[in-house]
């Protein structure tokens, strides 16, 4: 049990250092080229490295049977998440866009009410809201700019296909092979982008320099496909309202980042919205009280 404990932690740090990282690797990155074929390439790279990788346990597929799980999965965790976040951020400025984004964990904890059943207290929403509310704090200081009404559609768009995505993979984890499943809908997704990025912008104006390739591979191979490798296995093993929870640490890591290598400000509203990031995810992991087998606070159900 503490050894799992201690994987799960581990599993937890590294998705929200590595999520936390690549957003201003992201944006560095978009300079050197247009956002959708980016997204396309580097969806393509990590499906590849990880089915190369699974070559021998090919039989695993079993894409007759579960080709469908695959489509559907690259839609919601590939197309509409990375695909139309790299579109959105044309739109809005980057912090406003992931506090829409961040939406997500709040969405997942719903959803995992609804459609899994899992337990939600009172003090699971309360803690949910003040997560929320703690990455909007966070983001406050890295919202400005012009804002254009595509941009809220698209950034909610993006929140609502990884929520569902999210689910989707809680849902079908016993059927698929987990570390497949990454690799194949990655490969479909990225497709999907790059021969749209082809109809849509200029694959010549990409600029293959070193620093482009570093954060192209970096990307790939740490931010698509071993965070989420990791994401999904804790997903499939625990309640998804948990540990979506964590990613509300996300943006908070990534202006740390930006505070402590770009000499960005820390400002009081970054510590009030750590206070609250922190709080929150504290609440929403908080075992409930169990009396004479019944939660002594009071569940919502659905019928």
């Amino acid at each position: 049990m503490k050894n799992s404990n201690i994987k799960t932690i581990i599993s937890l740090v590294s998705i929200v250092c590595i999520w936390g990282s690549v957003w201003p690797i992201y944006k560095y990155a978009l300079q050197f080229s247009p956002p959708v074929l980016f997204s396309g390439i580097r969806s393509i790279i990590a499906g590849l490295f990880f089915s190369i990788i699974l070559i021998p346990q090919w039989k695993l597929i079993n894409w007759k049977e579960n080709w469908s799980v695959y489509v559907i999965s690259s839609i919601f965790n590939v197309i509409l998440f990375y695909g139309v976040q790299s579109i959105g951020l044309q739109y809005l400025p980057a912090g406003l866009y992931s506090v829409i984004v961040y939406l997500q964990p709040v969405l997942v904890v719903i959803l995992a009410w609804a459609i899994l059943q899992e337990p939600l207290t009172r003090i699971k929403l309360i803690g949910v809201l003040l997560g929320f509310l703690g990455v909007v704090i966070v983001s406050l200081d890295g919202i400005s700019g012009k804002i254009a009404p595509i941009g809220f559609v698209l950034a909610l768009i993006t929140a609502i296909g990884w929520a569902i995505g999210t689910i989707y993979v809680k849902v079908k984890s016993n059927v698929v092979h987990a570390l497949w499943l990454v690799a194949l809908h990655n490969v479909i997704g990225g497709l999907c982008m790059f021969f749209y990025g082809l109809g849509v912008e200029d694959i010549r104006t990409i600029e293959w320099n070193v620093s482009f390739i570093v954060c192209l591979v970096y990307g790939a191979i740490f931010g698509v496909a071993l965070a989420f490798i990791l994401y999904y296995q804790l997903i499939g093993k625990g309640e998804a309202g948990k540990v979506s929870s964590f990613t509300f640490l996300v943006p908070l890591i990534a202006v740390l980042i930006g505070t402590i290598f770009l000499n960005e400000p820390f400002t009081i509203t970054l510590f009030i919205g750590m206070v609250l990031i922190i709080f929150s995810i504290y609440l929403i992991n908080k075992p409930s009280n169990v009396i004479n087998g019944k939660e002594n606070e009071e569940s919502l159900h659905t019928n």
